[in-house]
């Protein structure tokens, strides 16, 4: 199972990858889509649609994440969309997440999950368009945040791990394998910030300028946020009745499997490194 997990990881790394640095903007774009869309029939089925309205709720958040380029707002010189997108997804998973983790609200989830699937996956693909327009590598290293912090804490926690984290929604977290990895994250850190200058990011540049002091809080914030992903995604998936959100990826499940600590992350990387 690890080596499958690990095979998988690394293909989907090299498609990411060649998608980013290869494609042109619109190219990144339709990439970012055919996974939303993916995603998108992913979280329908957490919900309960029926086939049909799976396929319809998917063509409507590709819809809404395609929209600002098909009325023409967004422009290579400005954000892919407006920033009260990002600033709308960072209360949802500041403030609604872990209020619906703790409270746990028994719901229809074909009246309610639609509705919170697409502010979970809209504003994060769209941070994708946004971080990647920067440029490509501020986005590769956004994201590594997540990949060190999930690796740390996967083998500090399988390691040293005693006192589970949410025993109830996902039984092998640990507060160990969350101590590792916020150490992992910040040494992450403090290597990227040693590669800035104090005027800003030379590295991987943003539209606002950046204090390396900043970067150590920035990043360790972007981890916890990760980690809420996870944990949400793990309780959505238990209320639903099922181990995994799809059988895509070989050792992994689904994409949303894969990609539920971006989801929460993007959104905030794009308030602290694009606005």
């Amino acid at each position: 199972m690890l080596k499958t997990r690990v095979l998988t990881a690394a293909v989907l790394l090299a498609v990411l990858l060649s998608a980013l640095f290869l494609l042109p903007t619109n190219g990144w774009i339709s990439f970012c889509a055919l996974l939303l869309g993916i995603a998108a029939w992913e979280w329908g089925a957490l919900a309960a649609l029926a086939v049909l309205g799976r396929l319809i709720y998917s063509a409507a958040v590709v819809g809404l994440f395609l929209l600002p380029g098909i009325l023409g707002a967004a422009r290579a010189s400005s954000p892919y969309v407006p920033a009260g997108v990002y600033y709308a997804a960072a209360l949802f998973w500041i403030l609604l997440v872990p209020l619906w983790m703790w409270r746990r609200p028994q719901i229809d989830g074909r009246v309610l999950l639609p509705a919170v699937g697409a502010i979970v996956l809209v504003p994060a693909f769209a941070a994708a368009v946004d971080l990647g327009s920067v440029r490509p590598s501020l986005l590769v290293a956004v994201l590594a945040t997540v990949w060190i912090s999930d690796s740390a804490a996967y083998l500090i926690g399988r390691r040293f791990g005693r006192r589970k984290l949410a025993p109830t929604i996902s039984p092998g977290k640990t507060w160990e394998g969350v101590a590792g990895a916020l150490a992992a994250v910040a040494l992450y850190a403090l290597a990227w910030a040693s590669l800035s200058s104090p005027a800003g990011l030379p590295a991987w540049p943003s539209r606002v300028q950046m204090p390396p002091a900043w970067i150590l809080p920035i990043l360790l914030g972007l981890a916890v946020a990760g980690m809420i992903g996870d944990l949400f995604e793990s309780l959505i998936k238990r209320q639903a009745g099922v181990k995994d959100s799809g059988t895509l990826l070989p050792g992994h499940g689904g994409i949303l499997d894969r990609i539920d600590a971006p989801l929460a992350m993007l959104p905030l990387a794009a308030l602290a490194f694009v606005r």
